[in-house]
């Protein structure tokens, strides 16, 4: 039962750096404060303003040059659901790759994680997302105050895996400001037809004299969602997601800035639709063809009914330390600090079985420096550390462990590593980017350096012989290993697991150069440059064996040639490379207001799953895949138009396309959005505001050889809301949300499971929402 994987690493990188950091900026805070009080405007921001910080993805003095969208206010109010991706889901350039109610990732321009970077407030949201689409986004969008959405490279500031765009969710969990009225608070409740949705969200923050204190929670329940009946029945197994977060937070205020901590946890519990355990017996035997049927020490060892329920279990602890400083410093605007202890882990469960454990124990830190003038150019420096721990990839037999350590080893006995299997990866990350403006135009140059450490520390090695075995085969392990056999035999085992499972470093590095022009009327035009070069994730490096939520049996970069030696000699020094050149347009100010975006990439040693066979013996068709380092090109255009008809109505067209391709030609690439194109209608008067939304999602049939071609569906959504207006920044407002109002099939090509997961059907969601 020998896995590839790795151990937890008995030291623990604490937060005390991060805390004496914290007390410095404090005290420096407080002293400076002191000596120009008298001179210092109040800088205290009124509570509900959304603060766009040094760690947002626009900045005030100096715009973006590939496009970015911020999703705020009553728009992100009635979109909001469960995961991340749905909510963002038609977004120009966003897609949905989802799995059910629980679990969604949005894709950008094609790609999703783990080319698109999560961030929290600016900093690094951590979880088990990114090694496989049935894992949720550790994050709640009921909660937060505004998503700001990159297209396009962001890694100077957040490393390669934002080569192709990052997305940061703001929340208000750290307070930035004490209330103006000495609180402010708001609540929401939600009721859903089309999965029978029950959601109350709260939250509240209170201030005294420099101090502001902050709590918020919401809970969440939603059944299996209707499906249209051409999906064959009018409920997705299996889809239901269960959910609860709450975070408390507290904050010294001063007029130069705010320093403050909170802590969050998040627990979901989410069905996992179409999910088969029978190709949990598919294996290989040494060579490139993949077998589906149980023979020999090779058993069903589930052992039980495919019918029941499977699911996922998450909680996710995490501390935040967040502080943001203006003129704190000699020489610079800003001092920004980010810090954050993250404690994720779920287990998966297939009817009575736990049959594996995720966890992900992640210290993260980063400071900023934003510099006065210098030269005539402004600047951020800033560095990173990263500390983590990774277990759960690869492990689906967890629920037999038991077995094969007391029953089977008495009889067989047993020799080998148990979980937890360790990856321990440490990273280094420093950065710059200098701004400069020339007239109208500014300029924008970026570079970032990361160093990589990915290590798996062997775990505990178990022998197990019962009297019986151990007078029989005892001669013979004194005759090979001596009289010491057992710390020889383990000796033995390290050595053949550290050649199974090598440890990797990587030092990726990312350029960018940037510029845009101001022209006359509001009109701009960016062009950016980046190179950016990313590492590959651990399930690109080291997957071996089944994945059963994606039905394929995957072997990693590190694993091939001990999977076969037909294939590419196994490989731990890829880095993906990718030269970038997006090109955006834009319009501000008056009538027509509009953002395009058209990019191109060339990537080098670009990391895909390629298919080695399809074996259908369970009745289950079960993919082989290779992970694969190839050079693809892709493609596209992006974006929104908005013309204001009159004081009270706006129409919006919208719409995307990629194109990609591999540069060999054998294959396409998997899972690529299609080309969507769509309009809509706003109407706001008085109190009554309402939306009208309508896009053709067109057929995608450029698929990989594993994938078949996915038809094209429309889709209609519309808003209705009416608020009572208390003045002083108090309202309420009743609200009804309706998505797929045609009740249309549709499936999503760049889900792994389309098939098995349709989009959801025809569904109302009413509201009530209330600030104070």
């Amino acid at each position: 039962m020998g896995k590839t994987s790795a151990n937890r690493a008995g030291t623990r990188v604490s937060l005390l750096s991060a805390a004496a950091a914290v007390t410095m900026l404090s005290v420096a805070a407080i002293a400076e404060e002191a000596a120009a009080e008298d001179t210092e405007q109040d800088r205290d921001t009124r509570a509900g303003d959304i603060i766009v910080t040094a760690g947002s993805l626009t900045s005030p003095d100096m715009p973006a040059t590939t496009p970015v969208r911020v999703l705020t206010g009553d728009e992100l109010a009635h979109r909001r659901q469960g995961g991340l991706g749905e909510t963002l889901a038609g977004l120009p350039g966003v897609h949905l790759d989802n799995f059910g109610g629980g679990a969604s990732r949005p894709v950008i321009r094609g790609q999703t994680l783990p080319r698109i970077e999560i961030l929290s407030d600016g900093a690094n949201l951590f979880d088990a997302s990114s090694v496989s689409p049935d894992h949720a986004i550790a994050t709640d969008p009921l909660l937060l105050d505004a998503i700001e959405i990159q297209r396009g490279p962001a890694a100077i500031r957040y490393g390669g895996n934002a080569l192709n765009g990052a997305i940061n969710l703001i929340d208000g969990k750290v307070p930035k400001a004490v209330p103006e009225r000495g609180y402010s608070g708001a609540m929401e409740f939600r009721l859903g037809t089309g999965d029978e949705e029950k959601t109350i969200v709260g939250r509240v923050t209170s201030g005294l004299g420099r101090f502001a204190v902050h709590a918020e929670g919401s809970w969440h329940a939603g059944e299996d969602y209707e499906v249209p009946n051409a999906f064959g029945t009018d409920k997705l197994k299996d889809s239901f997601a269960d959910g609860s977060s709450y975070s408390f937070g507290a904050s010294l205020i001063t007029p130069k800035g705010y320093i403050g901590a909170a802590y969050t946890r998040q627990d979901s519990d989410y069905g996992l639709p179409g999910h088969s355990h029978r190709n949990a017996v598919c294996h290989t035997h040494g060579g490139p063809d993949l077998h589906c049927a149980a023979h020999d020490e090779f058993t069903d060892y589930f052992g039980s009914s495919d019918d029941h329920t499977a699911s996922i279990k998450l909680r996710s602890e995490r501390v935040d330390v967040r502080a943001d400083y203006a003129d704190l410093l000699p020489g610079f605007y800003r001092v920004r600090l980010r810090g954050s202890y993250t404690d994720y882990r779920h287990d998966e469960i297939d009817g009575p079985a736990l049959f594996s454990h995720y966890t992900n124990e992640v210290h993260d830190g980063r400071i900023e420096l934003t510099h006065k003038p210098l030269l005539g150019s402004t600047g951020t420096f800033g560095v990173q550390y990263t500390h983590g721990t990774f277990t759960g990839l690869n492990i689906n037999d967890l629920h037999i462990l038991d077995d094969l350590l007391t029953e089977d080893a008495e009889l067989f006995g047993f020799f080998d590593f148990v979980p937890p299997y360790d990856h321990v990866t440490k990273n280094v990350g420093m950065f710059l980017s200098e701004r400069r403006s020339f007239g109208p135009v500014h300029v924008e140059l970026g570079i970032r350096k990361d160093w990589r450490d990915i290590s798996l520390p062997p775990g505990q090695f178990v022998v197990i012989l019962s009297p019986e075995l151990e007078a029989i085969y005892l001669p013979l392990l004194l005759q090979i290993y001596g009289p010491d056999w057992r710390n020889a035999m383990r000796e033995d085992a390290i050595k053949l697991y550290a050649r199974n499972n090598p440890g990797t470093k990587n030092g990726p590095l990312s350029a960018s150069l940037g510029a845009t022009w101001d022209l006359d009327g509001g009109y701009s035009v960016a062009l950016s440059l980046a190179r950016t070069e990313r590492a590959p994730n651990l399930r690109e490096l080291y997957a071996y064996g089944n994945n059963l939520a994606t039905n394929s049996y995957e072997v990693g970069l590190t694993q091939s040639r001990r999977a076969s030696s037909s294939f590419p000699e196994s490989r731990t020094d890829v880095l993906e490379t990718a030269r970038s050149i997006d090109l955006t347009v834009r319009k501000r100010g008056g009538p027509l207001e509009f953002e395009i975006g058209l990019f191109r990439q060339e990537i080098d040693d670009y990391v895909f799953a390629r298919l080695i066979e399809t074996d259908s013996e369970s009745g289950i068709p079960h993919n082989y895949l290779l992970y694969t380092a190839a050079d693809a090109r892709f493609t596209g255009i992006d974006g929104q138009a908005g013309y204001r008809l009159s004081p009270v109505s706006r129409l919006t067209v919208f719409g995307d396309y990629v194109g990609a391709r591999l540069k060999d030609g054998n294959d396409n690439l998997p899972r690529i959005s299609p080309g969507r194109l769509g309009g809509r209608y706003e109407w706001a008067l008085g109190p009554i505001s309402a939306d009208a939304e309508y896009y053709r999602t067109f057929a995608q049939n450029r698929s990989a050889s594993y994938e078949t071609r996915t038809g094209g569906y429309d889709m209609v959504n519309a808003t209705l809301a009416y608020r009572f207006d208390r003045g002083s920044g108090k309202y309420a407002e009743l609200y009804a949300r309706g998505t797929n109002f045609t009740n249309e099939l549709a499936l999503s090509h760049t889900s792994f499971v389309k098939n098995q997961s349709p989009l959801r059907g025809r569904s109302i969601v009413f509201g009530m929402r209330q600030q104070f």
